[in-house]
């Protein structure tokens, strides 16, 4: 897909993989429209970005409640027309075992990183097939593929975008739409900090920007190619 001109959608995008996201589409001559459910902070990025002459727009968005989702969409759709790319990135985490874990805390894992994803491509996913063309990427975790000791509905939780995702791939291939899920390692942002937890040697695991690149990496593959799923590990943990 050639990305100067295409609308991209960033859940998410204030910080951390979210924001290397939205920077590196911006690069590429994306229009740019970008959530997260701290306002102000929504507002600070796009101001960035502006200033660095990308095109982009933000509003607040609680991805887990229907009728944020569907006034946030509205809004973009509003901006730069039909959506091309949605980035599900938004994610929340708490690492404590699960005798530890209160029911909040668990519900609103799985609202954020499963019913967020299902919300947001719902919203976009009816012009997307109506044009035959669009690319759904749901970053994902290596965390859904292998056990977390300490983070169980985080796990859960990603295990289960796994799932959605190849399941909408088989509901949406012959519609000419692609979807991919990238699957991350450790990576360095205030996401660990922020859920509890914390990363051993820092300076050995990924950046957000090697995220980026990945996302970009799949984006660019010409409309008759798709990349499924992607693995992105440390090379030396």
């Amino acid at each position: 897909m050639e990305l100067r001109g295409r609308h991209c959608v960033v859940t998410g995008a204030t910080q951390g993989i979210g924001r290397a996201i939205a920077v590196a589409l911006g690069n590429e001559g994306a229009r740019l429209s970008l959530c997260a459910r701290t306002g102000d902070a929504v507002e600070a990025l796009v101001g960035d970005l502006n200033r660095q002459d990308i095109t982009a727009v933000g509003g607040r968005c609680d991805v887990a409640d229907e009728r944020s989702v569907d006034t946030f969409v509205a809004m973009a759709r509003s901006r730069f027309g039909p959506v091309d790319v949605l980035v599900n990135n938004a994610g929340l985490a708490y690492f404590v075992p699960v005798e530890h874990m209160s029911t909040d805390d668990f519900d609103a894992t799985l609202a954020v990183n499963v019913r967020g994803v299902f919300l947001m491509t719902r919203a976009v996913l009816a012009e997307m097939a109506r044009r035959e063309r669009g690319h759904i990427v749901n970053i994902a975790s290596l965390a859904g593929r292998n056990p977390v000791p300490g983070a169980a509905a985080y796990a859960a939780s990603k295990h289960a975008v796994l799932g959605f995702s190849k399941s909408l791939f088989g509901e949406v291939r012959k519609q000419g739409i692609r979807v991919t899920a990238i699957c991350p390692g450790s990576v360095v942002t205030p996401f660990f900090e922020k859920s509890g937890g914390a990363l051993e040697r820092p300076e050995q695991k990924l950046q957000a920007d090697d995220v980026a690149a990945m996302v970009l990496a799949a984006l660019r593959l010409p409309d008759h190619a798709l990349v499924s799923e992607l693995d992105i590990r440390p090379t030396n943990p």
